[in-house]
């Protein structure tokens, strides 16, 4: 496996289900993938390089063989409040939905307003009143560290749950997801007992201290496209910092939130520390943003909900607010790269889990030098992407999360055909059920178009043009978002002109999508406020207080 691939969470390991029962039993059942095929035409036509460029369709005959029976139970589909599972207030439920079908996976508890204020009064008083924050911060990281062995031994329960729930392949889940999502608990169960304050010089006789201390009760919401490193995200340095939490999942995929909670349980966290409410944005997510008693919010998802969280944040007690938001993030193809490498890294960082991801390299750069063999060559790979039951070996692209997504990806796809765009490959649904699209490719695209400026989230690579570094930078720079970047070159001025010039908060340089747990992720612009990972998320769960005591005939100062 080449270093690019490598990258995916920073935790490529051979794929291998023989490490529990459950995932045992999914290699069992694995099926043979589905390939895209051209029609011999197609295949005689892709031998001539003098034809133009047309469009190559895909059979769809292999998309209606029968899908997977996950092997798994759902066990949790109740709120997680003060330490116990409970129906909503009003009762009401909500289907979740698989993608590959669209059948209902589970009902769920729907969430309001009500069921936000009984879990934010747990939290308050698990803050206020319990012994999570009292605790030392040593045996704070103990209980972090058991979750984390928690999640290993159960690896193979989650990783079906999110791939049921979400459509991602089971590979990636199980091999990439779940040691990453153990791996952040254990990163900041390991900070839990290093936050300090400092002790500062003073003008005067005065001994001066900071103090770092919990900021209380944090409202953390969480989006569908990475539920479980999202939730490690949030929840992860709230608690190592000493906070309480009231965490609302995406209505799409709220079961590996529920798992995850009760196995914090398991793992000895007190009631009331991390409650779970599952719901949709409008009520569950708006009462939580707005409440008077939530000292601090987090969010991650669109720019466009970033801005109404801001709104109630504000309008409220002004809370603090951490928001990781769109992207349109450029992906730099230099005169002087190695084209195969340079077409197959770029395929990843657009193309994976879907292309739902929000710093996925949407907009493909090129140099005009080797713009022509990048195009044959980035087709040629769409065509081979596989795509099929997220459950069956070998599947690289599963379906989109739902329906309301996979309509906009198409309408996109009809905006970028009717603004003159050339559709290489794909622009339709694959198979006749579920949310399935085919890998599809445009070139000569042109910036002032839809699919060059708008956030697709769907497997759509646009690919333009550019002459000089001075042009690119120009133009991958005009876009209101400013999440992250990638670049492709030889060259290290090049690499360093690129990455100080990029308006974003990630340039990987020859890799992509590279997320250890130690690196801060977060954007420029209108990509979001504030960073998580690394040691800047503490920041986002600690106030700081300055101590200050007169000092009488002090030795010295």
């Amino acid at each position: 496996m080449m270093i690019y691939k490598q990258s995916l969470l920073s935790m490529a390991v051979p794929f291998d289900f023989g490490y529990m029962d459950i995932a045992t039993a999914a290699e069992r059942i694995l099926g043979a993938a589905i390939h895209f095929r051209a029609s011999p035409a197609e295949q005689n036509t892709r031998k001539n390089p003098s034809r133009g460029r047309g469009v190559y369709r895909f059979s769809n005959a292999a998309a209606l063989e029968e899908t997977i029976t996950p092997p798994v139970k759902v066990s949790y589909t109740q709120h997680l409040i003060n330490g116990q599972f409970v129906d909503a207030a009003s009762g009401k439920t909500f289907p979740t939905h698989d993608p590959r079908t669209g059948e209902v996976i589970a009902h769920v508890a729907e969430g309001d307003a009500e069921d936000v204020n009984r879990a934010v009064a747990a939290a308050r008083k698990a803050f206020d009143e319990g012994p999570w924050p009292k605790m030392s911060a040593y045996e704070r990281s103990l209980i972090m560290l058991r979750f984390a062995d928690l999640v290993d031994k159960h690896r193979g329960e989650l990783a079906t749950l999110e791939s049921w729930d979400s459509g991602k392949p089971y590979e990636q889940s199980a091999k990439s997801e779940l040691p990453s999502f153990a791996r952040l608990f254990r990163y900041y169960a390991g900070w839990a007992d290093k936050i300090h304050g400092l002790t500062v010089p003073a003008d005067g006789n005065h001994h001066v201290q900071t103090l770092h201390e919990p900021i209380g009760v944090a409202g953390q919401i969480i989006p569908w496209n990475f539920p479980l490193i999202m939730f490690a995200w949030k929840v992860g340095p709230a608690l190592a910092c000493g906070n309480t939490i009231v965490l609302k999942s995406a209505e799409q995929t709220p079961l590996t939130a529920l798992y995850a909670a009760k196995l914090f349980q398991e793992a000895g966290l007190p009631p009331g520390v991390l409650n779970v409410v599952s719901g949709y944005g409008p009520s569950a997510g708006a009462a939580l943003a707005c409440h008077m008693d939530v000292d601090k919010i987090a969010f991650t998802g669109s720019t466009e909900t970033g801005k109404i969280i801001l709104e109630l944040a504000a309008k409220s007690n002004l809370k603090p607010v951490t928001l990781e938001l769109g992207g349109k993030s450029p992906f730099i193809v230099c005169e002087d790269a190695d084209v195969d490498k340079a077409v197959e890294l770029a395929h990843f960082a657009l193309f994976f889990n879907q292309g739902q991801c929000c710093c996925a390299g949407s907009r493909t750069y090129v140099h005009e030098r080797v713009y022509d063999e990048f195009i044959e060559k980035a087709k040629a790979r769409a065509l081979r992407r596989v795509v099929g039951d997220p459950f069956k070996k070998g599947v690289e692209q599963g379906p989109q999360i739902d329906s309301e997504q996979f309509e906009k990806i198409l309408r996109y796809i009809k905006s970028g055909v009717e603004s003159n765009a050339t559709l290489e490959c794909g622009g339709q649904r694959f198979g006749s059920k579920g949310y399935f699209i085919q890998p599809t490719v445009f070139s000569n695209v042109q910036d002032d178009m839809l699919i060059a400026k708008d956030e697709i989230f769907g497997p759509v690579q646009s690919i333009l043009k550019f002459k000089n570094i001075d042009e690119v930078i120009q133009r991958a720079n005009t876009t209101r978002y400013g999440l992250a970047a990638g670049i492709f070159t030889k060259n290290v001025d090049t690499a360093n002109t690129l990455s100080r010039a990029l308006r974003v908060g990630s340039v990987w340089i020859n890799c992509f999508d590279v997320f250890d747990a130690a690196i801060p992720f977060g954007g420029y612009k209108m990509s979001g406020i504030g960073r998580e990972k690394g040691i800047y998320s503490l920041h986002n769960y600690l106030q700081v207080k300055a101590v200050v005591t007169p000092l009488k005939n002090p030795a010295w100062l």
